[in-house]
């Protein structure tokens, strides 16, 4: 009996690129605000916040019913990308989806009639919070089913690199999403192809109730590509400045036909998962600490007050004409009739 053959050890220092992993990459500065960019951030993030919070309300009176998954938190993700991105590039998401809606310039009036089921609704009343689409806004939902949207927006990547478009697709999805299969069959699909997609996991840091640490034996979700020679970094979610920067970067380096790449933001939710959810998996006091060092309307506030770009009469202007545009959308989505009984059997596939 011949014994078996000693495995020897390789050893190598080529760099990742030269090794066939995915390319080193570093977390590029944050971007250089001008003061029309922190205005513009300011008034994007706040109103996606002021929307939230009466959606949290209108939840609790009646008017919303079924699920509502609120992104008070995280608005700078989506404002920040939104900042970088160019006309013709496209967004899809998951089921916390008002703030990219909100994003995509989408009418408040007609998000808001959705989610209290009126026919001025983007979905004609029938999808509710969590089934938007806007194709003329390049806003391809809302999706209810954990992880599915990510092999859409790989789709509409193999579609841009198809028509050679230059346009790119944002991928969102969660770090709960991040260990469902059809994330890295698309994955896999995107890199042979070189697909121009951006992946936007939004590290929120809990699941449907579940921490990071608990349910991922691989907590940084920027190294999820590298067995598909994907590159990622990590970044700051809760800083625009920062968001925008790393979008601009990964944006090129889409249009430039590398391939796919991996944006994990760093981001934290205020609410629980949903509105039926009383995130009893946190502590109070470590919700109070990501609200009083770290919410990302209030640095941009510091920072146009502190560079005496505004004072605060002129940002609480900026606050009622916001509270403004929320409570007029609230309004009409309260007071639009509900779909006819007819739409029922409209806009299905028999």
């Amino acid at each position: 009996m011949t014994a078996a053959p000693k495995r020897t050890k390789r050893s190598s220092s080529k760099p990742k690129s030269e090794s066939g992993l995915a390319p080193a990459m570093s977390t590029p500065k944050p971007a250089n605000f001008s003061k029309q960019d922190e205005l513009d951030a300011y008034r994007g993030m706040l109103l996606i916040r002021r929307f939230e919070e009466k959606a949290g309300q209108l939840y609790g009176m009646g008017f919303i019913g079924g699920f509502c998954h609120l992104y008070i938190g995280q608005e700078a993700v989506v404002t920040g990308l939104k900042m970088a991105m160019e006309d013709g590039d496209q967004m899809i998401t998951a089921y916390r989806d008002h703030g990219h809606m909100l994003a995509m310039e989408m009418s408040p009036r007609g998000v808001m009639a959705e989610l209290t089921g009126r026919r001025g609704g983007y979905s004609k009343g029938k999808g509710g919070s969590m089934h938007m689409f806007s194709k003329e806004k390049n806003f391809y939902g809302g999706h209810g089913i954990v992880g599915a949207q990510v092999s859409l927006g790989t789709g509409l990547a193999f579609a841009n690199r198809y028509r050679d478009t230059k346009a790119v697709s944002l991928t969102f999805f969660g770090d709960g999403a991040a260990n469902q299969g059809q994330v890295y069959e698309s994955f896999n699909m995107a890199s042979l192809w070189k697909l121009p997609v951006i992946y936007v996991i939004e590290n929120n840091r809990y699941a449907m109730g579940t921490s990071v640490a608990r349910s991922s034996a691989e907590t940084d979700f920027s190294h999820r590509g590298i067995s598909f020679k994907i590159p990622g970094i990590q970044v700051d979610g809760m800083d625009v400045r920062a968001v925008r920067s790393a979008g601009e970067m990964a944006l090129a380096h889409c249009r430039d036909g590398k391939g796919p790449i991996i944006l994990e933001m760093m981001t934290y939710r205020y609410r629980g998962h949903s509105m039926s959810d009383p995130a009893k998996y946190r502590s109070k006091d470590e919700v109070q600490k990501m609200r009083s060092e770290h919410d990302p309307i209030e640095q941009v506030k510091a920072r146009l007050v502190e560079k005496k770009w505004a004072d605060e009469d002129e940002l609480k202007a900026i606050d009622k004409q916001v509270r403004d545009i929320v409570a007029d959308a609230a309004e009409f989505a309260q007071t639009d009739p509900e779909p006819d009984v007819s739409e029922l059997y409209t806009d299905i596939l028999i």
